[in-house]
């Protein structure tokens, strides 16, 4: 038995699983399987939404990508219409608390009566399949923050600047290490560094076993 041949072997399919392409090509699989499977989420939630309260059907804001480069992220929208306005324009005591509290609002008073249902199953999210299609994002990989986000939160910690560094290495993912393990009360701190480490450590085998942890952590707030 040639174990150096044997090493190689497992060297180069562990590279391949580590590779950009096989990523890739999970990606897309995953993401169109998803697109059958939830079908009918793409007909009802637009149609609640408009019942719901005025305003657009989706929402879209810029998050950090690959390399630091900035995209239009989109969700199913769940606030009132001007809830970004509402929070950095007419509410500071809201802002204050936003920012306190790692960019989270546990009971954020700008989500509608549909809204708050959508989040809790993260039906919301489901747009983001568009970014994974565009290439914009992967299924499964760090959060999609704000630029604004990682300024001010790397100034409050400045422990998770090399973090943000390996964070910003690869793209941004719909589902994560963190959203798996805790979700929003997960702190900043913990968080850059669950997705520093996935960033450095992923795998496609990984992949699939965050996926699968995925639905479980989607009702985890029903």
């Amino acid at each position: 038995m040639d174990l150096t041949n044997i090493s190689n072997n497992m060297s180069t399919i562990f590279n391949l699983m580590r590779s950009d392409l096989a990523k890739r090509v999970l990606d897309i699989f995953a993401a169109f399987i998803l697109f059958i499977i939830f079908a009918p989420v793409w007909i009802i939630i637009p149609i609640l939404i408009k019942l719901d309260s005025p305003g657009p059907v989706f929402y879209r804001h810029k998050r950090m990508g690959r390399g630091g480069k900035e995209f239009w992220l989109f969700k199913f929208r769940t606030m009132v219409e001007d809830a970004d306005e509402i929070l950095h324009k007419k509410d500071p005591e809201l802002l204050k608390k936003f920012k306190e509290n790692d960019w989270k609002l546990e009971n954020d008073p700008r989500i509608t009566p549909l809204g708050k249902m959508v989040r809790n199953l993260t039906l919301d999210e489901f747009p983001q399949l568009w970014n994974v299609l565009k290439g914009d994002m992967s299924l499964v990989g760090p959060r999609a923050y704000l630029k604004k986000e990682l300024d001010e939160q790397t100034r409050k910690y400045p422990q998770t600047k090399s973090y943000v560094t390996e964070i910003i290495k690869i793209k941004p993912g719909v589902t994560g290490p963190w959203q798996t393990s805790g979700r929003n009360i997960v702190p900043f701190v913990v968080r850059a560094k669950m997705d520093a480490e996935y960033a450095r450590t992923h795998n496609v085998i990984r992949d699939i076993v965050i996926m699968l942890k995925t639905p479980k952590a989607m009702v985890s707030k029903w």
